[in-house]
């Protein structure tokens, strides 16, 4: 009996051992996406969360909140709170602390957040691609060091279940950190700090050669059976895999507030176009409800004119319709053109300044009530035809058309047998007059409706916006 009533003391002293080791050992941990050097959005609601031992009770002191808030983690261990922040600003602390245990965070602002994600347009960095420059990275590079810009690049996972976190860390805005990040995102960030005058926060989850599949969730792309088929084969990679960039990528950042997001893919998706608008909406309308933070502005790049080894083909175009299209099916979006920057041979435009101009300009229109500044290219709007004159009017055009003193040459013309051929351009203040010697009777127009089309060669409104490539007809040749 005594040993028995031994063996059960030693048992205990145990057990109590390895507990308190545990108990010494744990850590607060939260997540890669809170770190120093963060931005979070001002003016809102954000969380903090992470992992403790199984109800561990915390306490949070937070910079710009006088009062401590008390919580404890839940029987997994998870924990999360809610917390209102206030006007734009910092630097400020965020600590969790448990008995002797402490989590540091140190120089956060609040100001705005932004999401862009996409494919190598988007992933593109500053510092370029292998015989893929930037446009200005130098000059971008030499102003680049700047402490109200803070940049998050998200680690590369295909995943075949949601994560609850990433890898990654918040840099400040230095030539070392910009080198490495996407263009797209450097430039919009850097003109919206400049226009806001608040600190702005750049996350980047992008892969190049991405398919719009593989960054929607598995819920959402299994309602689109052929896209799901085709994104679900054996051979197919992980980045092209329906869901696996969601899970991977997206599900870790959905507690992270944000103001809006950006979008720039598509090219791993001409040879589906006629289900990308549908594929577009319906993700973001699932981004959306899976951020809880409202229908926040989604602002996209249509993709750039590109030759794809066969100038005269019109799957590109088609694409690029079907983009304009999933504008139009979102509320609260925004589309950007980039028919007059791109480059026959090269898929990966240089001129990556320009695009992120024009989505900046989007944001601060219609996300910030910025007045005054001309922010939607020019939609042709209907055809009429006059003897043997094809006569457009078109949205968006205040101040009328030009074509900066250029000739234009990426008009077609058809007639009656659904043959184009190149067609001339006059301007009559707010509508174009479109016509060729050889189509007597004009049926239908096209404007910039192949792969590529040379450059510098473009219709715009007078704020220099391109007029979004078009077609008046619906034929399928």
């Amino acid at each position: 009996m005594k040993k028995c009533i031994l063996f059960e003391r030693r048992f205990l002293f145990l057990y109590v051992f390895i507990f308190s080791s545990l108990i010494l050992g744990a850590k607060i941990k939260v997540v890669s996406l809170l770190g120093d050097n963060m931005v979070l959005q001002r003016n809102s609601e954000i969380k903090i969360w992470g992992k403790a031992v199984p109800n561990q009770k915390l306490n949070l002191k937070i910079g710009w909140i006088k009062e401590k808030i008390c919580i404890a983690a839940n029987g997994k261990g998870d924990w999360l709170i809610k917390v209102k922040t206030t006007e734009a600003g910092g630097p400020y602390t965020v600590s969790i602390t448990s008995g002797k245990e402490k989590v540091l965070l140190q120089n956060i602002l609040l100001g705005e957040v932004w999401l862009c994600s996409g494919q190598s347009n988007m992933e593109m960095p500053i510092a370029g691609f292998g015989d893929s420059p930037i446009n200005g990275s130098t000059d971008a590079l030499m102003s680049a060091a700047n402490s109200n810009i803070r940049l998050f690049t998200v680690a590369k996972a295909s995943m075949a279940e949601p994560q609850d976190t990433c890898n990654g860390s918040w840099l400040v805005a230095s030539a070392e950190s910009v080198s490495k990040f996407s263009a797209v995102g450097y430039y919009y960030a850097r003109l919206l700090q400049q226009s806001l005058n608040v600190p702005v926060g750049m996350i980047c989850s992008s892969w190049g050669g991405s398919r719009i599949e593989a960054w929607m969730k598995n819920d959402v792309i299994t309602g689109f059976a052929d896209a799901y088929k085709q994104t679900t084969q054996e051979k197919t990679l992980g980045h092209h895999r329906a869901s696996r960039l969601y899970n991977g990528m997206i599900a870790p950042l959905v507690n992270y507030n944000i103001k809006g997001a950006l979008w720039y893919q598509g090219e791993s998706n001409i040879g589906n176009y006629q289900d990308y608008a549908a594929l577009q909406a319906a993700m973001i309308k699932s981004w959306r409800t899976d951020f809880g933070v409202g229908e926040f502005p989604f602002y996209f790049v249509q993709i750039a004119p590109y030759w794809y080894n066969n100038s005269l083909a019109t799957n590109s175009s088609l694409q690029r319709e079907a983009q304009f299209n999933a504008m139009t099916l979102t509320p609260n979006s925004g589309m950007v053109t980039t028919v007059d920057i791109g480059e026959e041979k090269n898929i990966h435009p240089a001129e990556k300044a320009t695009i992120s101009k024009r989505l900046a300009l989007w944001a601060l229109s219609e996300t910030y009530n910025v007045k005054g500044l001309p922010y939607k290219s020019p939609v042709y709007k209907s055809m009429q035809v006059k003897d043997s004159v094809a006569v457009l009017t078109f949205d968006n055009v205040v101040n009328g058309l030009t074509t900066f003193a250029k000739e234009v040459e990426s008009f077609e013309v058809a007639g009656q047998d659904s043959v184009f051929y190149p067609a001339k351009l006059t301007i009559s203040k707010k509508q174009a007059n479109v016509y060729s010697p050889k189509v007597k009777v004009p049926v239908a127009v096209r404007y910039g409706f192949r792969n590529y089309v040379p450059t510098s060669v473009f219709l715009y409104n007078t704020a220099g916006l391109p007029v979004v490539p078009f077609r008046t007809d619906n034929w399928k040749k």
